[in-house]
């Protein structure tokens, strides 16, 4: 008996030592229900706040703002001997935020999965140092995630849901007013909305797509520096920065302290990749730095010459096998080819990124050969299906002439002169 009570002792202790959550939000919650009752920029927070992640959790007002939410006094629940502060600083938000962010056996409770070093990270960012320098114009949690209607990142209401990332920066950074004293461009929302990337989140609601975030860190954010862009950018596009990092162009970049992708790609305003990039037409960007007579014009010539014969080649197959399918003929094979010839053509304009014309040459070569068997699919196809054209007029002509036949036969037995000369 005496075990099974120091058992239970035991048990008790461990339990009472462990950190307790939050009390749940109670229903008399004396800041809900004066709030609730009152309008205007008073009774929003109420409101708002019946959505906000943390009231999920058990959370409420004085968890931020401090006093005695049980106490229907309003001396009491709103006295600053116990703690209550009615308008935050923005300086000091952070810090509060990290009460809880920052304890990870308390956020563990609820988000084992979640990190707790975000106010170490901002305090690295670009905000994190200006606000600790006295300028409370920067961003804080709250003009990222809201004040008292704070969501799931996940949630497709919340400002840092992935495709509301972008408004959410602009909101500052897209504000001319805003940014006057910061010296840096406030177009790059303006950009982003008109690049490749915008169009895969916005359009086709990929949220995998690169937003601000994703380049620029989140709490950590900061500007990629000129050294590291390209190990940015290269997070998604392994295989071009590998093949990038065993160019000519590395060395030659770095030598110029120039960030790599930006000078061909842009940065928020990245196009679609299309082959007039390459070469020393106008729109190529290549002519950049390299002038005619050079290593680099002439590599680029060749790389352009290579890829706009396959992309020539790729779209002669392409209409032939059309021509033979809308005529009802099976070029299943051709197809397969022309798949081929089309992920040689994809591999092809991937190669441009170690500027080695032998590497897209051979690419292009492979291409040009799928292609090839693609198009004699769809001449065979065509020539077969002349064959069975002329075949069927043919067929059609002896039939019409048997049917003649045996229509003037029928005419002459029921004529007078088929009679028989015992019947008259």
């Amino acid at each position: 008996m005496r075990h099974i009570a120091r058992a239970i002792f035991l048990v008790t202790l461990a339990l009472a030592a462990q950190p307790q959550a939050p009390a749940p939000v109670s229903k008399t919650d004396s800041c809900i229900t004066c709030h609730s009752a009152l309008e205007g920029e008073f009774g929003r927070p109420a409101q708002l706040f019946e959505g906000d992640i943390h009231k999920k959790y058990g959370f409420s007002c004085a968890n931020c703002h401090g006093g005695d939410a049980a106490s229907n006094e309003m001396d009491t629940a709103m006295s600053p001997r116990r703690g209550f502060v009615g308008r935050i600083q923005r300086t000091k938000i952070p810090e509060m935020c990290a009460r809880c962010h920052s304890d990870s056996a308390l956020i563990h409770q609820f988000k084992p999965q979640q990190r707790v070093d975000q106010l170490a990270q901002y305090r690295t960012s670009v905000h994190g140092k200006r606000l600790t320098v006295g300028d409370d114009r920067v961003a804080t949690c709250i003009d990222c995630h809201s004040v008292h209607d704070i969501r799931e990142v996940t949630d497709a209401l919340a400002p840092v849901h992935p495709l509301k990332v972008p408004e959410t920066c602009a909101r500052c950074h897209a504000n001319a007013q805003h940014m006057k004293d910061y010296n840096i461009p406030t177009d790059q929302f303006e950009r982003y909305r008109g690049s490749v990337h915008w169009d895969a989140l916005s359009k086709r609601g990929d949220l995998s797509t690169p937003n601000c975030a994703t380049c620029h860190g989140n709490h950590g954010a900061a500007p990629p520096g000129v050294a590291s862009v390209a190990n940015v950018c290269g997070t998604c596009h392994v295989v071009f920065q590998n093949l990038f990092d065993q160019s000519p162009h590395k060395s030659a970049f770095e030598a110029m302290n120039l960030p790599a992708c930006v000078q061909c790609h842009s940065n928020h305003g990245i196009m679609h990749p299309k082959p007039e990039m390459l070469g020393v037409d106008s729109e190529a960007v290549c002519v950049k730095c390299h002038v005619n007579g050079d290593p680099g014009y002439i590599a680029a010539t060749a790389m352009k010459r290579d890829i706009d014969e396959l992309r020539t080649a790729l779209a002669s197959s392409e209409q032939i096998l059309q021509r033979a399918e809308s005529s009802g003929m099976e070029v299943s094979e051709g197809r397969i080819q022309l798949t081929v010839a089309n992920e040689e053509w994809v591999r092809a304009r991937v190669q441009v990124h170690s500027f080695e014309p032998g590497a897209v040459h051979a690419a292009v070569r492979a291409g040009l050969e799928a292609a090839r068997k693609g198009y004699q699919t769809g001449v065979a196809a065509l020539t077969e299906r002349d064959v069975r054209r002329k075949g069927l007029a043919v067929s059609l002509i002896a039939i019409g002439l048997v049917i003649a036949g045996l229509w003037l036969t029928a005419r002459y037995l029921d004529s007078p002169n088929a009679q028989s000369p015992n019947r008259s």
